[in-house]
């Protein structure tokens, strides 16, 4: 408890070194809490605040199911600002292992540097950051890294699938959470493809149906000792309380085994030709292509139709990339979620938590259609 209260402390010096007010003082007996950003998806970053203890419980988890501890060296890539950063931090100074703090260098400097950890938090943007910044330097493949934690998006097959190349010893564990829930659900070896794995220990799951998505999706609620206790600043539409279970409006549904699949946010469904249509769903497969390193889509109101779906890729015009995009939502969705307009750009505006800026991209749009 001691190193994660001085940590604490530490984080209070960099808020109030970054907001240029009055440092914070933790005082004998009062209640204390952990404060960080939301990754801002959708739209301006919400503080949580949420008792150490939830943090803490998580940590002996870790330290338990995947042998965490103090002989490790944990490498985080972003500020601290952002939960998944500040969770990897903490769980590094409370079980007494070594950091590597990489925020703000450039992907190959990063490179260089990852090698001497053995553990890494990190968001599948980052990550693939991380490894395009590998391959550009040709080191050696690093193989002291043995756990990779991936949370904050979706990780296409195709990045999954070079990583051994570069982190031969790494198991991947991609997790399921947010900043208000931390840990919901987390994959392993045996997880089936497109899953975000089982309930994390300590976790129950209740799906509960809406209308018109059949019994198979649900709106996806948790219970469990991680949750956060309130916003400090900011809201959400899409956070609700049902006594002690939380929903952040996700919807998925959970397969025989209890693995979860995710559909996207409750938030974000449109209707295209009276169907309902997940954005989150459209990135999944358009990211699955080769050709695509980063991708968003967006939903534009259409009078005809309800909505239109917008395909905004990083990278140069290709229009036999564009058909074969096409034809892949096609097969896998149906023709409601093929995108109307598919839009390259040089470079896909992102936040600072490595998810894409959709305020950004919907500025974008306001002059290209």
């Amino acid at each position: 408890m001691a190193s994660l209260v001085q940590a604490l402390r530490q984080r209070a010096s960099i808020l109030a070194t970054q907001s240029g007010s009055d440092p914070i003082h933790i005082k004998p007996g009062e209640p204390q809490w952990l404060l960080c950003e939301s990754s801002g998806t959708g739209g301006t970053p919400k503080v949580i605040r949420r008792p150490p203890a939830s943090w803490i419980r998580s940590f002996s988890v870790n330290h338990a199911e995947f042998e965490l501890d103090a002989g490790d060296t944990y490498a985080v890539l972003g500020h601290l600002g952002h939960s998944l950063s500040l969770y990897a931090t903490l769980e590094a100074l409370h079980l007494g292992a070594d950091l590597i703090h990489l925020s703000g260098l450039r992907p190959r400097m990063q490179a260089a540097e990852i090698a001497r950890a053995s553990v890494l938090y990190t968001t599948p943007t980052q990550l693939r950051l991380l490894c395009a910044g590998l391959a550009a330097t040709g080191l050696s493949p690093h193989r002291k890294l043995r756990r990779i934690f991936c949370g904050g998006g979706r990780l296409d097959p195709e990045l999954a699938g070079v990583l051994p190349q570069h982190f031969p010893n790494a198991k991947l564990h991609v997790f399921f959470g947010a900043s208000e829930t931390s840990f919901i659900s987390i994959s392993d070896a045996n997880t089936p493809p497109g899953s975000v794995g089982r309930a994390y220990p300590g976790v129950t799951l209740d799906l509960r149906p809406l209308p018109g998505q059949g019994k198979a999706i649900g709106e996806i609620w948790v219970s469990s000792p991680y949750l956060f206790d309130r916003y400090e600043s900011g809201t959400s539409k899409d956070t609700q309380w049902d006594g002690s279970a939380l929903s952040i409006g996700e919807m998925g549904y959970l397969d025989p085994d209890g693995h979860l699949f995710l559909i996207g946010r409750k938030s974000r469904m449109v209707t295209v030709s009276d169907q309902n249509v997940f954005p989150e769903e459209v990135e999944r497969i358009v990211a699955q292509d080769p050709d695509v390193s980063a991708c968003a889509v967006l939903p534009v109101k259409d009078p005809k139709r309800g909505h239109q779906i917008v395909c905004m890729i990083e990278g140069h015009n290709s229009p036999a990339l564009d058909m074969r995009l096409r034809t892949a939502c096609r097969d896998a969705l149906g023709d409601a979620s093929v995108p109307k307009h598919i839009l390259h750009l040089d470079t896909l505006p992102l936040l600072p938590a490595g998810k894409p800026d959709l305020q950004a991209l919907h500025a974008l749009l306001e002059g290209k259609l």
